[in-house]
């Protein structure tokens, strides 16, 4: 399995940063227990808990990890995809007079099947309402033989921030202390921002671009007559077009509207491409339009989905090391990504 990383790393022309050293031996060596019949094995391997800022290159060891393993019982899911199938399934089963413990070990039991080894990708722990159902998740997932790998940019302690909530979330924290091994890669280079060549799609081609720029980028604006609804999760959004290739919504109507991670899923799933214009700098939106921007952003990246922003800097304004950007710093690694615009670039 070393091999394999090493060999991966050099396909994509990079080398190992000393700070995933650690992380690919310990996950060699837990990829030559998974080698072994599970009725073989006295005990259960440990499980993982990877964290590390943004760019760090912690989806990519997973990733790989997962691509080395020769077992077919592997899952690899990202916390808001496998959360939302949670939510339907535990609301299912609720719906079925399951008590709720009960309920969530169903949803889970139809979500991961006769996995053996699951690689639960970003998790973290922001929304006080989805506290418990987090909380009551890592209790099933640890107390079955499925062994959890976790990626997170926070420090378990770091979990659930919010100073109102965080007692709350402590003995989950506590819980993934003692029955994890927690591996820190907080390297200091940042993969997402060095240069790499462009693929034949995904998140990379996307933009981001000045209103009068969109034909650099191969786009038309909307005419009125293309604005119309377009089917999202278990609602219609206001879309300003809805084409072959791409749909297009203003910011105020994708992330200042009553939309969630539900809907960005949903329309990951049918357009290759998103565009959003109207977008402001970070700063002048909602708390709540903050949020849902990050996680339309989440979606996209993790979906492959090119993305293109029409409108302001969504970054300008915010400081560097402050509350409002250690909030946003997987986002803005993530925009680096996109291609900036045309002027920008060229001054």
């Amino acid at each position: 399995m070393r091999g394999h990383f090493h060999r991966a790393a050099g396909q994509q022309g990079f080398t190992l940063d000393p700070a995933q050293e650690l992380p690919v031996e310990r996950l060699s060596r837990l990829a030559g227990e998974l080698a072994h019949p599970a009725w073989r094995l006295r005990r259960s391997p440990r499980h993982l808990y990877l964290w590390g800022p943004v760019g760090r290159g912690k989806s990519w060891l997973v990733d790989t990890f997962l691509d080395g393993l020769p077992t077919p019982r592997k899952r690899r899911l990202h916390f808001h995809d496998f959360f939302r199938r949670l939510h339907e399934g535990v609301a299912h089963h609720s719906e079925s007079r399951s008590a709720d413990g009960a309920a969530v070990d169903r949803a889970v039991d139809e979500l991961l099947g006769n996995c053996r080894i699951l690689v639960f990708d970003e998790f973290h722990a922001h929304d006080a309402g989805d506290a418990m159902l987090v909380a009551r998740l890592l209790r099933t997932l640890l107390d079955r033989r499925i062994t959890l790998v976790t990626t997170s940019n926070y420090p378990p302690a770091g979990l659930m921030p919010d100073p109102l909530y965080h007692h709350l979330f402590e003995p989950t924290i506590r819980l993934i202390e003692e029955r994890m091994d927690v591996l820190d890669v907080s390297g200091p280079v940042d993969f997402r921002r060095r240069p790499r060549s462009e693929r034949a799609h995904g998140f990379d081609l996307g933009a981001r671009l000045r209103p009068g720029d969109e034909p650099s980028a191969g786009l038309t604006p909307p005419r009125p007559e293309e604005a119309g609804p377009v089917a999202a999760h278990r609602r219609e959004l206001s879309a300003r077009a809805v084409r072959e290739d791409h749909v297009w919504f203003g910011f105020q109507e994708l992330c200042e509207g009553l939309t969630s991670v539900a809907d960005y899923l949903a329309l990951a799933d049918r357009f290759p491409t998103v565009v959003l214009d109207g977008v402001p700098p970070l700063t002048e939106a909602s708390p709540d339009g903050r949020r849902r921007f990050a996680n339309l952003v989440d979606v996209c990246c993790d979906r492959d989905v090119r993305l293109v922003l029409i409108g302001a800097d969504p970054l300008a304004g915010l400081a560097t090391g402050s509350t409002l950007m250690r909030d946003l710093d997987r986002t803005a690694s993530r925009l680096a990504l996109l291609r900036p615009p045309v002027r920008e670039a060229a001054g």
